[in-house]
């Protein structure tokens, strides 16, 4: 299985949604922690939930952060949020959303100085 992402820094990658068959191969790539920023249902019934895809990471090992944020009105705790859990996450993290574009423009704001 193929999956595609996008290194944002060192430590940090970005992806488009995923499902919880691609939780070996996150692992695989070495992976510590999964961040989901989708939220549960944006995507429709086709849309894994994040207590699937929970399930799936922990079975591996993988640490699993639900922070959802809404497409187009990201807020000012969201990147206070995601910037908490990049502190504090192990790396390497891999983090989603729908297109990965949301995770990556809240990544950018979490890692500017506050």
């Amino acid at each position: 299985m193929t999956l595609h992402f996008k290194w944002l820094s060192d430590s940090v990658a970005a992806a488009g949604q995923i499902v919880p068959a691609d939780m070996p191969v996150i692992a695989a790539h070495g992976f510590k922690t999964v961040i989901n920023n989708r939220p549960d249902g944006e995507g429709g019934p086709n849309q894994p939930g994040s207590a699937q895809l929970q399930q799936a990471a922990e079975a591996l090992g993988l640490k699993y952060v639900y922070m959802p944020v809404v497409s187009g009105q990201l807020t000012p705790k969201d990147v206070v949020d995601m910037a908490k859990c990049l502190e504090s996450a192990a790396a390497p993290v891999f983090a989603f959303c729908r297109s990965g574009a949301r995770t990556e423009h809240l990544f950018r704001l979490a890692i500017q100085p506050h």
